[in-house]
């Protein structure tokens, strides 16, 4: 493999990025996807109340 060549990812959008990040920071640490997906609308909800500030 060439020392120059990239990930598909290198050129992705910023939110494509941090979605693979956070799939896999949540699979690496076996958290259950209801878990997640629970917390995940908190951090919605939060994030949410700033763009409105």
């Amino acid at each position: 493999m060439n020392s120059d060549s990239t990930s598909p990812l290198d050129n992705a959008p910023e939110d494509i990025k941090l979605a693979v990040d956070l799939i896999y920071l949540l699979e690496s640490n076996e958290i259950d996807p209801k878990v997640a997906l629970s917390a995940l609308e908190m951090v919605k909800k939060d994030l949410e109340a700033k763009l409105k500030q």
